[in-house]
């Protein structure tokens, strides 16, 4: 029979995919003797279970609740010395805020005088009693927040939380409650094991909440994992001002540098400190409230980073000078802290450089590489909060999350300004350039959650009045001018410095970019860029190129490190003051026409050609010859019957009409193009390899590719192949032949084209498109949504390499082509080529290179030396 829940003495910190993040790290501070309260964790497997069949252990739960009663000395809602217990979400990757808490379980009507009684205070008993149901209430049943929220605004009064005495939280407790008969027909249950069993079971169905599904699409956690449920004894930071509550980090999260980083708030709940809904005071100041537990917090701290060596995030609660910990977790970090905590970390001796390399992911470099607010602009400072995620974002204010939604599908940016967020805010932060935050600290939620995203975010700017309903904000005071910014108007966000700035800011390169443009800096942050950057490419196998169609894109690739061209897309020569060339060529009626055409555009190609060659230097350039159909480069065929049915169209207009519905097709892209365009318009691609092969002459140094585009047989590749080896030998050039894999059939051939190939590179983008069967330019935005939010996609085929399909194709296609031709070549120049997940898959399948657009080589060194690293062995945590 399965073993459905486990008490922290029996789990450990590997022990992630059963008992999620929290549990494994709760019992593995258990294993280390630290001052963990006891408790019991339902597994991942539970919550499928639950899921599936709304089944929960029952007996096992009740039989671990006995064990933890026996443990504490106290029975769980005993009226007299209640157990109480909080029922807390832990799934294997951390997902902050995006599920369900609930606190103080085991009060009702007659526990929580035993409760005042024990403890000597009538005020903690009833606030705890007041907190269970408006977090029960809002968790469990459904009610809306806002509706406690506004009962506890009206009862305070202007008062601040501390103000309220034992009779004001008892007075509350009745207006919850009958909040909860309003709004759901029912008392608030009193039993304390229905509460525990209903929380339970809200934890679990909080895996598939609206924003736990948005946050798991954002940061590409699959959506069938489950969460584990921690039931833990309460511990009360709440129970005056020698108690209290916080969470800190064994380095700063947000630059990396070493130090004493957090948030403590006296006499609070540990929901209070991340959902900001009281200012907190740094760490630091505890050293003054209460050293023994201040000192004692360092200890562990240290002891903890040493254990996991890495950053750890920590949340802890002081009981009456009592120190206790709640949780520990490999805490988020910056793509700036992550870095520098790498390098600093191999310094110290706690890892190696090759697990540097690994913590590094190749989005957070792209992070890195995004702009920053230029030093000495002129700018108008609003206020000032904390630094709680780097970058520069400018944009139009906003106020609530579903404005932010609706401009930024308009293409307008915006910045999110909330008095604090919560986890409701999340498609917010996602269409947002930036968030703004009046209230909260570093360890808010909305701190925590832009720097998962890499978002810019600004909190706790206390001299931001927030007002959401009138959508305004203003900051003024005795020795400042008062200023307004009301919705839509422009401004700029500082996540380095916490600065917020009225209207735009001027953006500059980030200094990594500079780095890699070869400027010298003595940036902290370029170093540890530089050593992990290093060690990468000393590390990888996959070569990496660039997709490039100009000299210009082609001199910066290199700069950025590309080891050549891995697709230069000719179509895009084609463009511009040349499309009057291809109307030529179109309405070409005899042979010598024809050619004339094809004489105008052989010397510019290769004059283009030419500055490929000499920008790359001896490197290898992959041309694709055109690949498009023609009707990208001919008149619209609406707008062109127009004008020749009024009239105001000339004899040409006239013959390109007749030319463009001679070559009109419902589906273009699964037409006449590629190969296909190549073999029906005789000399087209004679001119593009004769162009290649005079400019291959002509360069300094050439290493030139030629690759034929949507071959399916190999009977189309060995037709182009045999005119263009001609052109070469005549030209006394040598060049690589091959062919793009783009169309399915062609994977499945794979054996028979590599006999007439000399190298194969696949064109994800098309091999995509064909593989699912629909349109990227139409079903992105017609449905993709819909199958994001079902599950259907964890992300879009388009945006990170479908393994399973189009991955398997390409398996496929690896195998055969090598097994027939053991030298063959093997690349992608799809847009996939710079992901990160689709690089590490075309390590794994045995490719030579990849090739991305230029800004995105950086991003693909790493990621391909990470997947070295990781596949000899590496932890990739």
């Amino acid at each position: 029979m399965p073993k459905y829940v486990y008490d922290f003495t029996e789990g450990n910190k590997d022990l992630r995919d059963l008992l999620g993040g929290k549990g494994a790290n709760l019992a593995e501070m258990s294993n280390l003797g630290l001052p963990v309260p006891p408790g019991f964790t339902i597994t991942t497997e539970a919550c499928r279970k639950y899921l599936a069949d709304g089944e929960i252990p029952v007996e096992e739960i009740a039989t671990h609740l006995a064990k933890l009663e026996a443990a504490m000395g106290k029975r769980l809602g005993d009226p007299e010395d209640p157990l109480l217990v909080s029922v807390r979400s832990g799934a294997k990757f951390s997902m902050p805020g995006m599920m369900e808490t609930v606190l103080n379980i085991g009060l009702n009507d007659a526990s929580v005088h035993g409760l005042g009684a024990k403890s000597g205070n009538e005020r903690f008993a009833w606030d705890s009693y007041r907190r269970l149901i408006q977090m029960f209430g809002r968790t469990v049943l459904g009610i809306d927040g806002e509706k406690f929220e506004e009962a506890l605004e009206e009862l305070k009064g202007g008062r601040g939380d501390l103000d309220l005495d034992a009779a004001d939280f008892q007075r509350l407790v009745g207006t919850y409650k009958e909040i909860v008969r309003a709004e759901k027909g029912r008392e608030f249950p009193g039993d304390p094991r229905e509460q525990m069993e209903l929380a339970i079971r809200a934890v679990f169905d909080s895996w598939n909440a609206p924003r736990a599904v948005l946050y798991r699409r954002q940061e590409r956690i699959p959506a069938d994992l489950g969460t584990a449920v921690n039931v833990v004894a309460m511990v009360f930071g709440n129970l005056g001002m020698d108690s209290g509550t916080g969470v800190a980090f064994t380095r700063d999260p947000a630059s990396g540098q070493q130090g004493v980083y957090g948030d403590y708030l006296q006499n609070a709940q540990g929901e209070d400190v991340v959902a900001g809904i009281r200012n907190t005071v740094p760490l630091q100041d505890l050293e003054k409230i209460d050293p023994t537990s201040y000192q004692e917090l360092l200890d562990i701290m240290a002891r903890l980073e040493g254990h996991y060596r890495d950053l750890c995030d920590i949340e802890f609660t002081i009981e009456r000078g009592k120190l206790w910990m709640l949780q520990t977790r490999v805490g988020k970090r910056t793509a700036a802290a992550a870095f520098r905590i790498a390098v600093q970390l191999v310094d110290e001796g706690l890892i190696d450089i090759d697990e540097a390399v690994v913590r590094c992911t190749g989005d957070q470099l792209a992070q890195l590489m995004f702009p920053r607010f230029a030093d000495g602009a002129k700018n108008t400072l609003l206020t000032k909060g904390m630094n709680a995620s780097p970058g520069a974002a400018v944009g139009r204010a906003v106020f609530s999350s579903d404005r932010a939604v609706e401009l930024a599908a308009r293409g307008v940016d915006v910045i999110l300004v909330r008095r604090e967020t919560n986890p409701d805010d999340l498609s917010g932060m996602i269409a947002a350039r930036g968030v703004l935050t009046s209230r909260g600290g570093k360890t808010s939620h909305a701190a925590v959650v832009a720097r998962g995203m890499g978002k810019t975010c600004v909190c706790g700017a206390e001299a931001l009045e927030v007002d959401a309903r009138a959508r305004r904000c203003t900051v003024g005071g005795t020795d400042i001018k008062e200023r307004v910014v009301e919705e839509g108007d422009v401004i700029s966000i500082d996540g380095t410095t916490g600065a917020v700035y009225l209207g735009e800011v001027p953006v500059v390169a980030s200094p990594v970019v500079e780095y890699f443009e070869g400027m010298p800096s003595g940036d902290e942050l370029v170093a540890a860029v530089h050593r992990i950057m290093a060690h990468a490419d000393g590390s990888r196998r996959l070569a990496v190129r660039a997709n490039a169609d100009t000299p210009e894109d082609a001199a910066r690739a290199r700069r950025f490190g590309a080891q050549g061209i891995g697709l230069c897309r000719t179509e895009h020569m084609f463009l511009g003051e040349r499309r009057q060339l291809v109307e030529d060529l179109v309405l070409a009626e005899t042979p010598a026409e024809r050619q004339s055409a094809l004489d105008a555009l052989e010397p510019l190609q290769k004059a283009d050609f030419t500055g490929l060659f000499e920008a790359m230097a001896g490197l290898p350039v992959t041309i694709r010859l055109i690949d498009p159909p023609l009707h990208e480069f001919l008149p619209d065929l609406v707008e062109l019957s127009v004008k020749v049915a009024t009239g105001a169209g000339t004899d040409k207009d006239a013959r390109l009409l007749a030319a463009v519905k001679r070559l009109h097709e419902q589906n273009p892209m699964l037409g006449l193009r590629g190969v296909r365009l190549g073999l029906v318009i005789p000399g087209l691609f004679a001119m593009q390899v004769r162009a290649i092969a005079q400019a291959a002459r002509q360069a300094t140094k050439a290493r030139a590719e030629i690759m034929i585009p949507l071959v399916g047989a190999v009977q189309e590749l060995e037709s182009v192949r045999e005119e263009a080896l001609h052109i070469l030998a005549e030209a006394g050039v040598h060049a690589l032949i091959g062919t793009m894999i783009e169309v399915p059939r062609a994977a499945l051939t794979a054996g028979q084209i590599a006999e007439a190939a000399q190298f194969f590179s696949f064109g994800t983008n098309d091999l995509t498109q064909m593989t699912w069967g629909f349109s990227r330019d139409d079903v992105e935005a017609s449905f993709f949504g819909k199958y994001l939010d079902l599950g259907i996609f964890g992300v879009s085929p388009f945006e990170s390499l479908d393994r399973d399909g189009v991955g398997r194709l390409m398996r496929i296609a690896v195998e055969e082509g090598r097994g027939a031709r053991p030298d063959l070549k093997l690349g992608i120049c799809g847009e996939h080529g710079g992901d990160p997940d689709s690089v590490r898959f075309c390590h794994e399948i045995g490719l030579d290179y990849v090739s991305c657009s230029p800004f995105r080589v950086p991003v693909a060194r790493l990621e391909a030396g990470r997947a070295a690293l990781s596949s000899a062995g590496s932890d990739t945590r």
